[in-house]
């Protein structure tokens, strides 16, 4: 498999925010997010054997594992096989995936990120919609705001295929676009049952370093 980078640090988004993970990222992308913070993940890569991989995580000794990129789906088997095994070894299994790849095909054991790609990204028109009639109520989708035309075209989406019913929604305020403070009374005032995904991984360790 191609590997950018395997880590341990502290979960910084989702409902598992502040929880020790083990971060396995993918090299390679198929979109180019105007706000992207690991284009460093396009290109760099080692190739790994999936059961190198797992005597990482292994030797990590933390039950969360998230497998994020680039994007983890443009490795196709082999990224389900890695899945698969670490969900067969017991590990609790996040996929964070960028909402442009169809995920019919991914365990139903794993939590699905579904990072959807609003129009402050350019890549909005990329989203293989029919993933949000497939997300289960143990998923979670997210969505980064750029400005309040973002936020309008989320609540439009959510309002759509009914996903505050359905699973967790995340509002993440895109660094250095969107103040968390603004993100959080345009939640308040319009009353929506989603959650304020703030990335405390910035804010704990700095927005520029690598690997946490």
């Amino acid at each position: 498999m191609k590997v950018c980078e395997i880590f341990t640090s502290i979960q910084g988004e989702s409902t598992y925010a502040g929880l020790p993970c083990t971060f396995i990222r993918l090299s390679g992308c198929n979109l180019r997010c105007a706000y992207c913070d690991t284009k460093y993940s396009y290109d760099e890569c080692v190739e790994t054997e999936i059961e190198d991989i797992v005597c990482r995580v292994d030797s990590a000794g933390v039950r969360l594992v998230e497998i994020t990129g680039g994007e983890p789906l443009l490795q196709g088997e082999a990224t389900l096989s890695l899945i698969r095994e670490l969900l067969d070894r017991g590990y609790e299994v996040l996929v964070e995936t960028n909402g442009s790849m169809n995920i019919r095909r991914l365990d139903r054991r794993v939590t699905i990120i579904l990072d959807m790609k609003t129009p402050g990204s350019n890549m909005s028109d990329k989203m293989d919609l029919t993933n949000l009639e497939m997300i289960k109520n143990t998923d979670e989708v997210k969505f980064v705001i750029c400005n309040r035309g973002d936020y309008e075209w989320s609540k439009e989406i959510i309002s759509r295929y009914g996903l505050e019913e359905r699973c967790e929604v995340l509002f993440s305020p895109a660094f250095g676009l969107v103040q968390p403070r603004e993100l959080a009374a345009w939640i308040i005032e319009d009353k929506l049952n989603v959650r304020l995904n703030v990335q405390i991984q910035k804010y704990i360790f700095g927005p520029g370093e690598r690997r946490v």
